[in-house]
């Protein structure tokens, strides 16, 4: 190089110096927060530091107080009503024992790597449902959006049940039970039994006349039940102050209501293996019948519950997971959270089937005291011979055996005229299959058993405190999948758009406490998550594997864990998952459309279940749940990829995790004086490197890991950096 060119060399770099340092003496005030802010990212002491996007202030992002609470979150939101009162009916209905075998085998093929998913994706990303997707594809955004949608819907009508739970807990402290006996009626010249009651039963009575006063049709309003208005008001109470504080609060929480109901579940269990015939309902409920196993169906309804019970696609496992630190073995709680998942439907069924049992047979018992009656009628009458009854037969004390006995010898002797005789087939089996679920099984059939139990009060009182928290478990992870995103995303006040929330709920959730109300909880639940909630759960795979790129994740995964996952969920995550997914997703419209719609009513003259098409309203009201939770997909997919809005004048380009932290990159375009030195546009300069890489640098890695290709730069701090001057 000439000697002129040497010397105007550096005569430049002296004025590039200068300048330099005149900038870094006029800092202001903001310039030191920031460089501070930045600096304290290399200390692993330090709490996570978290600048909200588009702002300029930093406040901690909340975290777990210890990975047990945080377990217990994961376990309180995955495991609710669903474990006691739909497992075991499905476990039924669909070969008993069996049945353990398509269920246990699609929780591994797509439970558990989509609850790994989830988890992996909220704690890599630490954000929100709906900072999520942005994160991985702008157009995918809406995802977030109708996870949050579902998780309101699914809010709206899932604390009406909690609120029917407080009822019955209000009303355990008596003895006997209200619902023990039914009710006496009197007028002018005698007392008589209810006449609904007594063509049903008391428990059945006392549940769709004393708690829901019900109305005979959906159309029906029948005004507000104000006793199940003020159980309502107090479960969004409860709801509200516990998440009021965001996991700060409801985190504490966790340690009773995650933990209360396997404490009455095993009290339930001792209890009722002691109890006359808890063995027979265990032994039918466990007999497998393989050839029910081979049917389509079942392996459709397996599928449905694995996905539900793990709560896949509300976000509530993604917020949870995004307050996690970054290197959390996510993998080790996926594994633990399914599987205490599974185990606690077995132990719900075997108290439920063992609680069963002893009702069967108590019911049997008066089944065969009853007919025995009715046969020494037909014996004094001369309808039937003496000669056929055995000489050690004893009607006055016979057993459940010897009365099938005598049923088997009159059915074969007076084989034609034998239906003409009224006498009933006592057989505890016919019982146990009388399947129920759901709110048939809680409030009816569980309640009918308990008023048998000694000290029937204290066991009603716990049970029903029992579902109490089952629910608020699976509500806490609820609403935590709406406000955690929109706080993320919108910023702002999670105490105030809290009781918003809850309060907006409170007023919407009015129509389901209405005479009417049960009708909408069924309309709600059978239309407002499941199809949404597939679609949405197909689209977050897609958008990891194809979008994010699966081999990228799986290095993200390598980073985060500290080893490499199995190559199974490899292949889980790219093909098979979103084949299954695909196959539930189709069979459920066509079981949808060969269902007709429509819901059961209680009719009050016959006492009975009538089934009821739904009106056209009502149809027109079902579409649009599926509609209005599906529609912010395809509404932010069009809004991104025509840019009606621009993206380009937030901060959100700016944001860079960094080892479970965001730092604000300055975004100036105009007087960037490092850009000039190099001589690249502000866009080309890399981020300030410090000591550590953002990810776990491998021992003996010779280079930093390299950036991902996120649209607003989220990820990787830049690993090289050139010289400066």
């Amino acid at each position: 190089m000439p000697k002129n060119s040497k010397v105007a060399k550096r005569e430049l770099d002296d004025e590039v110096i200068e300048s330099v340092k005149d900038l870094l003496s006029n800092e202001d005030s903001t310039d030191d927060a920031f460089k501070k802010s930045e600096l304290m990212v290399d200390d692993q002491e330090e709490k996570d530091v978290d600048v909200e996007e588009g702002s300029d202030v930093e406040h901690e992002r909340p975290a777990w107080n210890s990975k047990l609470q945080y377990i217990l979150a994961q376990v309180g939101f995955s495991v609710g009503l669903g474990n006691v009162w739909r497992f075991p009916y499905l476990c039924q209905k669909n070969g008993g024992g069996a049945y353990l075998v398509p269920y246990l085998i699609l929780l591994l093929i797509i439970g558990i790597p989509l609850f790994f998913l989830e988890l992996a994706v909220g704690q890599r990303i630490r954000r929100g449902s709906i900072g999520v997707w942005n994160y991985i594809s702008p157009k995918l955004g809406g995802i977030g959006f109708a996870s949050c949608v579902v998780c309101f819907f699914v809010a709206l009508y899932y604390n009406v049940i909690i609120g029917w739970s407080l009822f019955y807990f209000s009303q355990s402290f008596q003895h006997p039970l209200p619902w023990d006996q039914c009710p006496l009626v009197k007028n002018a010249s005698h007392t008589f039994v209810e006449p609904e009651c007594e063509k049903s039963s008391a428990t059945t009575y006392y549940w769709y006349r004393e708690a829901l006063n019900i109305s005979s049709s959906l159309s029906e309003s029948g005004g507000l039940n104000w006793k199940m208005t003020i159980c309502l008001l107090a479960a969004w109470v409860m709801v509200c102050l516990a998440m009021i504080k965001g996991i700060q609060s409801s985190g504490k929480l966790m340690y009773f209501s995650s933990l209360f109901p396997y404490v009455v579940l095993l009290c339930f269990l001792i209890r009722g293996l002691l109890l006359n015939g808890s063995v027979d309902g265990i032994r039918h409920m466990f007999t497998p019948k393989l050839e029910i196993m081979l049917e389509p169906k079942v392996w459709r309804e397996a599928a449905t519950q694995v996905f539900f019970a793990l709560g896949l696609g509300f976000g509530g496992v993604i917020a949870f997971s995004s307050y996690n630190k970054r290197d959390n073995n996510c993998h080790f709680d996926a594994l633990l959270v399914s599987f205490i998942n599974f185990f606690t439907s077995v132990l719900a069924t075997l108290v439920v089937f063992a609680v069963l049992g002893f009702k069967a047979n108590i019911i049997n018992e008066k089944c065969v005291i009853q007919n025995s009656e009715k046969i020494l009628k037909l014996l004094k009458m001369g309808n039937l011979s003496q000669d056929m009854i055995p000489h050690h037969i004893n009607f006055s004390s016979i057993t459940a055996e010897d009365y099938n006995l005598v049923y088997d010898i009159i059915q074969k002797v007076k084989e034609e005229e034998f239906d003409s005789l009224g006498l009933k087939s006592c057989q505890i089996e016919d019982e146990l299959n009388k399947a129920v679920q759901g709110t048939g099984l809680a409030f009816i059939a569980f309640t009918e058993a308990m008023t048998h139990f000694p000290a029937s009060a204290f066991w009603s009182a716990m049970f029903f405190l029992m579902l109490v928290n089952l629910g608020l478990g699976s509500m806490f992870g609820t609403i935590e999948g709406i406000i955690t995103p929109i706080v993320d995303t919108f910023k702002v006040r999670k105490e105030i758009l809290t009781v918003i929330c809850c309060l907006v709920a409170f007023f919407i959730g009015l129509i389901f406490v209405q005479r009417s109300g049960n009708y909408f909880v069924t309309m709600f639940d059978d239309y407002s998550a499941t199809l949404p909630l597939l679609i949405v759960v197909i689209l977050e795979n897609v958008a990891v594997v194809r979008i994010y790129g699966i081999d990228k994740f799986m290095e993200d995964l390598k980073d985060m864990l500290g080893f490499s996952p199995s190559q199974y969920y490899y292949y889980m995550w790219k093909y098979v998952s979103p084949f299954v997914l695909s196959c539930l997703l189709v069979a459920s419209i066509v079981q949808m459309g060969l269902s007709p719609p429509g819901y059961n009513a209680w009719i009050e003259d016959t006492a009975m279940e009538e089934f009821h098409s739904y009106p056209t309203w009502a149809m027109i009201v079902c579409i649009s749940l599926m509609v209005l939770a599906i529609l912010p997909v395809p509404i932010v997919f069009v809004v991104r990829r025509c840019n009606l809005i621009d993206d380009s004048s937030g901060s959100l380009a700016s944001v860079s995790y960094k080892r479970g932290r965001i730092i604000k990159e300055p975004v100036n375009l105009e007087g960037d004086n490092t850009s000039l030195i190099h001589g690249k546009s502000p866009s080309e300069v890399p981020s300030p490197n410090f000591s550590k890489n953002i990810y776990r640098k491998q021992t003996g890695s010779p280079t930093l890991d390299t950036a991902p290709n996120g649209r607003y730069g989220i990820g990787y701090l830049m690993a090289d950096m050139p010289d400066m001057p």
